[in-house]
């Protein structure tokens, strides 16, 4: 049996925009590509406590000039995974499934009885930080490793960053949306072998998160991050893919 190139991901027949759906009983939960109109949404959800303070990446405060920076890129990013599968599709047709560098969906939304959905968050997937070398600059040399290796091989680590709105936290979708980013995606069309995952001590939700997709903690660092002026430690997390 022949597939698109957008295997395994479902398209909506209205918009044609790719999507994942979670698995029962989140089924009215899907992940899709940013859409632009997506960052009137990143402030109020980012700006919640519950939310920055166990994230690195994004300025606090986070103003609407940063939302639109951001997802400027990030649409680019999605929409060249796609553009790749498309023509790919059209170059050989019934071909076997293409490996990618990338997840072209990455924004969970909840879709309501009327059929229009609502913004809730954010998983993304990428080449690792290598946190856990200690050494800045033996850190440095193994990321620059690490981004250097062609897609496919199997030795090359990745990461999981994500977060979800606060009044969807504690209802198990960050955790099936990880599993099935991981299992439908990563796996078979990433070729991913191997990942580490980082959450800030304290952060036991996200914690709950990685164990439940299959990431054993492997320790707890302290590797000099500071964090907004707060020095922070991490639980480190590991997973590796049983089928070689």
């Amino acid at each position: 049996m022949t597939h698109s190139q957008l295997y395994p991901l479902e398209v909506n027949p209205a918009t044609a925009e790719p999507f994942l759906r979670l698995p029962q009983p989140n089924e009215n939960i899907i992940i899709t590509p940013p859409r632009l109109s997506d960052a009137q949404c990143f402030p109020p959800i980012l700006n919640d406590p519950r939310v920055w303070q166990w994230l690195e990446g994004p300025p606090i405060p986070y103003t609407d000039e940063h939302a639109a920076e951001w997802i400027e890129i990030i649409t680019q990013q999605s929409k060249a995974i796609l553009d790749e599968l498309t023509a790919e599709d059209t170059l050989r047709p019934g071909g076997y499934l293409k490996l990618v560098g990338g997840c072209p969906v990455r924004h969970i939304r909840e879709v309501l009885p009327d059929g229009t959905d609502v913004y809730l968050g954010d998983i993304d997937i990428g080449r690792a930080p290598f946190e856990e070398i200690l050494d800045p600059e033996e850190r440095r040399k193994q990321v620059e490793i690490n981004e250097s290796k062609p897609l496919g091989d199997p030795s090359i680590v990745w990461t999981f960053g994500d977060y979800i709105a606060p009044s969807h936290h504690g209802r198990g979708i960050m955790s099936a949306a990880m599993r099935l980013v991981l299992y439908s995606w990563a796996i078979p069309r990433m070729g991913v072998r191997h990942m580490s995952g980082y959450t800030f001590v304290g952060n036991a939700g996200s914690l709950r998160v990685f164990e439940k997709s299959g990431f054993v903690l492997k320790g707890v660092l302290d590797n000099g991050k500071t964090v907004r002026g707060e020095r922070k430690r991490l639980n480190y997390l590991e997973w590796k893919c049983e089928q070689q």
